[in-house]
């Protein structure tokens, strides 16, 4: 009961927070809380400027660091809030104000157990750049290597776990009282949200991404990752090489210093082909300020805080649904969909292929260039409600990181589309590792086809089974605040006294 209490006293000052803002409306359409949206239109202000996602994106900024990666998040799911909300979502800036430079040298010395002046000959008090999580201060080490120092915010583990609880709180809420809602899978969204940040809060676990994704493009002469300094890193301290280069979306820049856009515009798509599908591990934060070229027009990434990852048997399901839309053939992606059990045996696959020609055809009727095949999993994401369709968690990192990437490869040669570029690179590793079981496009045929079934008739046989043998529930009431536990709504009651009393 005290977690509840704790977690609806935040609620309403989370509430009050969106209110100010006139950004009540997520909350609003969830309709889990009617207590606290009731306290929290008390502090709506009218005449707010703006469209309704920039001004959450502000109210997430001031509610802090764990809201701001959430509103990132929400940017990749336009089936939650819209296509608008999700755009100005995805303009939502990780930036903060920086924590004092003294603080930074106790955590350093804290966690490495020596002095600042032992470890670095220079080290800058002014950070380079401060994020929601951490900051990045540059020095150089004792053996005159230039060196990046990132060093988490003070208790922000603490700030994030109080947040976290209540996103698992809320997301345990939409599940009871929201059937409707549970296609959306709530709860491992929320998972997946917290597995990333909490990677994101050991810079331990960013150094050994960094090392593996190293690993992975030993041999290539077109992308690379700064060095970790392992005797310099820490829980809550990174050091890495310091890069030098040019943002990789500063096109006149780069041409000034002798680089062909073009050029590295293929190699950011050879790039990404390789860590989504050769590799199935991915840079899942690459915005133009975490790649630059450097001087012999290599890709090289920073930030490795964010990665993902895509079994096998998703990579194949990626790779058939990109063909297939790329060719426009409509049925071959519905088919998919239903083989990969994302869409329930009892849908139509016929009506469904016309929803994705409904929500394709607009896109790849434009020019080349201007075709996002981003956008299109964003708009898949819409018509997902009429068909129950479930939501696939491990998918949301990566069709955050396709939009980014979108956006940087038009940056870097407006009249080219990478998915062109990526296109052959797609074929021929369907080709590889899916002849002779199946074609292009996802087309299966005898043992090969039956084998490929295989995973999602057991899945769909075992989720049958797990129904069957579940006690039986009682139908979840219709969300309204009576509904509530007696409990709940005296605690709700007794937080609102607390919050109007100290507001």
């Amino acid at each position: 009961m005290f977690r509840s209490v704790r977690n609806v006293a935040w609620l309403i000052a989370i509430a009050a927070t969106l209110a100010r803002h006139d950004a009540l409306f997520p909350l609003e359409r969830l309709h889990i809380a009617p207590f606290a949206l009731w306290i929290g239109r008390r502090f709506r202000k009218r005449q707010i400027e703006g469209r309704p996602g920039e001004r959450l994106a502000l109210a997430l900024q001031r509610l802090g660091p764990t809201f701001i990666k959430l509103g990132q998040m929400l940017s990749t799911r336009p089936d939650l809030l819209g296509e608008q909300v999700a755009s100005d979502l995805a303009a939502l800036q990780d930036r903060l104000p920086p924590f004092d430079g003294a603080a930074a040298r106790r955590t350093i010395e804290e966690e490495l157990g020596r002095p600042v002046g032992e470890l670095f000959t220079q080290f800058d008090e002014k950070a380079a750049a401060a994020a929601s999580i951490a900051q990045v201060h540059f020095a150089v080490a004792a053996d005159g290597r230039d060196v990046a120092v990132k060093v988490l915010r003070p208790e922000i583990e603490a700030a994030f776990a109080r947040d976290l609880d209540l996103f698992y709180w809320i997301a345990g809420l939409i599940d009871r009282l929201r059937p409707d809602l549970r296609r959306l899978k709530p709860v491992e969204v929320v998972k997946t949200f917290a597995d990333s940040t909490r990677v994101e809060m050991d810079l331990r676990m960013e150094a050994a991404a960094a090392r593996e994704l190293a690993e992975n493009f030993e041999d290539d002469p077109t992308f690379r990752t700064p060095d970790v300094d392992w005797d310099r890193t820490g829980r809550r301290v990174l050091t890495l090489e310091r890069v030098h280069g040019i943002p990789v979306d500063q096109r006149k820049r780069l041409i000034e210093a002798g680089h062909d856009p073009t050029e590295i515009l293929g190699n950011a798509a050879a790039v990404f082909f390789n860590q989504v599908f050769r590799d199935g591990f991915f840079h899942a934060d690459q915005h133009p300020g975490n790649a630059f070229v450097d001087a012999d027009g290599r890709i090289v990434a920073v930030d490795f805080g964010i990665m993902g990852r895509l079994d096998r048997e998703t990579r194949f399901y990626l790779a058939d649904m990109l063909m297939g839309f790329l060719r426009r053939d409509y049925k071959a992606v519905a088919d998919v969909h239903f083989r990969a059990g994302y869409i329930p045996p009892n849908q139509s696959r016929a009506a469904f292929a016309l929803a994705l020609r409904a929500i394709a055809e607009p896109i790849f009727d434009r020019p080349l260039h201007d075709i996002s095949i981003a956008r299109l999993l964003g708009l898949l994401f819409q018509v997902t409600e009429r068909f129950e369709m479930e939501t696939q968690p491990q998918l949301l990192l990566l069709q955050k990181t396709m939009l980014v990437t979108e956006g940087v490869g038009r940056k870097l040669n407006p009249d080219l589309n990478m998915w062109t570029l990526a296109r052959p690179l797609i074929e021929a590793w369907m080709h590889e590792h899916r002849a002779p079981q199946a074609g292009i496009g996802g087309q299966t045929h005898g043992v090969g086809g039956a084998a490929e079934h295989a995973p999602a008739t057991v899945g769909n046989l075992e989720r049958a089974l797990e129904r069957m043998n579940r006690p039986e529930e009682p139908t979840p009431p219709a969300p309204s605040g009576r509904q509530w536990p007696y409990w709940a709504a005296i605690a709700v009651l007794a937080a609102a006294v607390l919050v109007l009393a100290l507001g």
